[in-house]
């Protein structure tokens, strides 16, 4: 296989900006690539701020969700607005707010789509969960439905809060949550925080933990903001926000311990000691891939998968806030290291966050530059 050096280019950035909640007019800029791989980068939803998600329904709805606690819809008939939804109690400070989205297998029958959302209760008490809601045929509002998941904490400062949806074909959910920079929950299993849970679609453990009676799935994490499933294998992959060093992609494995562990100095939270610590940690399952130092900030990724993407089929996109990039990895054929890394829209659209892969094969990515944020489409083969 030829290098993903020789067949990626610079992207030029577009030059128009919209009015909020508006599905733009097309305005593309065609990268250098050669035409294999080339790509068109367009405009979905302007005018955001700090824009966590972006999901697709079944019926075609791009949705995403600001993080202070806003949805917006770009419809399949072209227009856009916001969605109305019942955010009362929703807790928005740090990194926390409205976070991970994700719809139902069942979306056709059942029009039901999961949130992952900062919660604080009449008393002050602040958590983080799982929501269902259900959403109207026109797409202008959410009727919260059932809480799926609650109880994952929320660190006082609201930093590592997680907190992404996976919705897997088999109709369970996975849910990866961060350690809300607590010492010891990385690696306590009774504890959500610093793991990836998978449950039932009410809240129940997932048929495959490792503990029939337990939503927890791996342990060991700092801050999983990805999840990524690989087309064709059903590997699960965890996409991981390092300290200072080493940001992490993780294979996962049920039972499986990614080897963080915070808790070295006695009277604090220490974030000197390594992402995947295999002296302190026995067993401790190594990364595929990790960004080295100094960390680059990878909240999200995902799989380009279809034959427009040429030789960038089946690479995994990892996105990039503090180098405002998408990293492009091609995986080894067990799934367990890396083969090739470049890089594609390299400072261009400032700090990217979520990477989602329509039906359509296109890629949707969120920036994160918390005013004047935008969907993007990237569509290959231009």
């Amino acid at each position: 296989m030829r290098g993903f050096g020789a067949v990626l280019g610079a992207v030029i950035a577009l030059g128009s900006t919209q009015v909020a909640c508006t599905a733009p007019a097309p305005d593309t800029a065609t990268a250098g690539l050669p035409a294999t791989t080339g790509v068109t980068v367009s405009t979905v939803l302007d005018g955001l701020a700090r824009p966590w998600e972006v999901a697709v329904s079944p019926d075609g709805a791009i949705l995403t969700g600001e993080r202070a606690g806003r949805f917006v819809v770009a419809r399949a008939d072209g227009s856009a607005g916001e969605v109305a939804a019942d955010l009362a109690d929703l807790h928005v400070h740090g990194e926390t707010g409205l976070m991970g989205i994700a719809f139902s297998r069942d979306f056709a029958v059942d029009r039901t789509l999961y949130t992952c959302q900062g919660h604080v209760g009449p008393l002050g008490d602040r958590d983080i969960r799982v929501v269902a809601w259900t959403v109207d045929p026109g797409w202008t509002a959410l009727t919260r439905r059932a809480e799926v998941l609650t109880g994952i904490p929320a660190g006082s400062s609201g930093r590592h809060g997680g907190c992404r949806l996976l919705a897997h074909p088999d109709g369970t959910l996975f849910v990866g949550t961060g350690d809300g920079t607590s010492r010891t929950a990385p690696q306590d299993p009774t504890s959500p925080a610093g793991k990836v849970l998978h449950v039932n679609v009410d809240g129940t453990p997932a048929a495959g933990n490792p503990d029939p009676g337990s939503p927890v799935f791996t342990f060991g994490h700092r801050n999983v903001q990805g999840l990524a499933l690989q087309p064709g294998t059903g590997r699960l992959y965890g996409i991981e926000q390092g300290t200072r060093v080493d940001d992490e992609v993780n294979l996962l494995t049920a039972g499986g311990n990614y080897g963080y562990r915070p808790d070295r100095n006695p009277l604090r939270y220490d974030e000197s000691v390594p992402m995947t610590d295999p002296d302190r940690v026995p067993g401790a399952i190594a990364a595929v891939w990790s960004s080295g130092a100094p960390t680059i900030a990878t909240p999200g990724g995902t799989f380009l998968s279809g034959a427009p993407w040429g030789e960038l089929d089946g690479a995994l996109v990892v996105t990039s806030q503090q180098a405002e990039k998408l990293v492009v990895l091609r995986l080894s054929e067990d799934g367990t290291a890396v083969t090739d890394e470049t890089s594609m829209l390299d400072e261009q659209f400032g700090r990217l966050r979520s990477a989602t892969l329509a039906p359509d094969g296109t890629l949707l990515l969120t920036t994160d530059n918390g005013s004047g944020d935008r969907i993007l489409r990237v569509t290959p083969g231009a």
